[in-house]
Parts: C-alpha cells; structure tokens; sequence
C-alpha cells in the first residue's frame, strides 16, 4: 500500500482526501482485520500524521462509523445514478444490476455494511438514517410498480422493497464469499431477484 496517499490527494480537496482515507482504510481492514483500524496504522499507510485522521473523524470509532455512512452513501449515488425508464419494471431491474455492481466494486465497504466486519461497531440512529435512505431509490420504483398495476394493488411497498433487497443481498454475500463462480454469480443473482418479484406480481405482468 502506497504511503504518499497523503501528498497524492491532499490537492484535490479535503472530500476527496477524506474518501482516500476511507478507501485506504477499508482496505486495510479488509486485508489484516479489525486490528488494522488504528489511527497510526492508518497515518502510515497513507502517509499522514494522525493530527489528519484525527481532524477528519475524531478517533477510531469515528472512522467506523464513517466508513458505514460512506459505504450507503456511495450505494445512494450508484442507485440514483441509473437512468429513469418509462417501464417501471425495467428501471427495477436496472436498479437490480447497479446494486451488485456497487457491492463487487465497494465490496470492503459492503462487508462493512453488512458482514460486521469491525467487532464491537454498533452504528448511531444518524447512520442508521443514511443507510434506510440508500435504498429510497429502490421504494419508488417498487411503488411505481404498484401503482401501474405491475405489482397487485395491495402489496406493501415497504414489505415488496425488504423482500427483493434481501434476495439481492443474500445472493451478493454468497458471491462474495466465494461460494458462486464468476461464471455462476451474476446467473444465480438475476434468477434470485426475479423470484423475490414473481411473488408480488399481478396476473399476467411481465
């Protein structure tokens, strides 16, 4: 790991250094674990004095609380990135596809997010917030879907939402793990999600 981090990108700005730290240390703690997340560990790998890590987050826990909010943030910036379609179902699916490309791509932070990667870590109600508003995206094209008669009348979009997220979630951490080949992951994802819709479709929907 390089340690100019620090000289490479304190030029471009005290956000973009701040998301080169959490990208660093991600990756520490995704390659030596939860012991890795020390102030000093993190100011010699990015070639900074602690004073910096410090003035950006506060302490350790501030910096696990920040890589949790910028995990959800960056899956909120990956979501409302997906171009709007006129066909409800398609901007789902689109939404879909961009879901899995965020965790395979941020996938030390997805673990942070959701494999409790760092022991002891208990995220505040501000966190909490950041990570239920990540997946609004998702709820309107759900309630979309309703309410073009796509999904019955009477799902609950906020229980049609849990339920596809959690398909979309179970097959992503399996992938991650290791259990579906390369060839298999994107297969088994597609086939998964597609179930978890089928079960809120109206007759004759797509």
């Amino acid at each position: 790991m390089s340690g100019d981090l620090y000289t490479r990108t304190q030029a471009q700005g005290q956000e973009a250094l701040r998301a080169a730290l959490l990208d660093l240390a991600a990756q520490l703690l995704a390659a030596e674990g939860a012991a890795a997340l020390t102030m000093r560990r993190i100011a010699t790998a990015a070639g900074c004095s602690t004073t910096v890590l410090y003035r950006h987050f506060g302490a350790k826990d501030g910096i696990a609380e920040a890589l949790y909010q910028e995990g959800f943030a960056r899956l909120r910036r990956s979501l409302e990135a997906v171009p709007p379609s006129a066909d409800p179902p398609t901007h789902l699916a689109d939404l879909g596809r961009a879901y899995r490309e965020n965790a395979l791509t941020e996938r030390n932070l997805y673990q942070v997010m959701f494999a409790g990667l760092i022991p002891g870590f208990t995220p505040t109600p501000e966190a909490r917030a950041i990570a239920a508003a990540s997946l609004e995206v998702l709820r309107e094209a759900v309630r979309a879907c309703v309410a073009t008669g796509v999904f019955r009348p009477d799902a609950d979009v906020d229980e049609v939402t849990d339920i596809i997220w959690a398909a979309a979630h179970g097959s992503i951490t399996l992938e991650l793990a290791g259990h579906f080949t390369a060839e298999t992951a994107e297969h088994r994802y597609r086939t998964l999600t597609r179930a978890a819709v089928a079960a809120f479709l109206t007759s004759g929907s797509p």
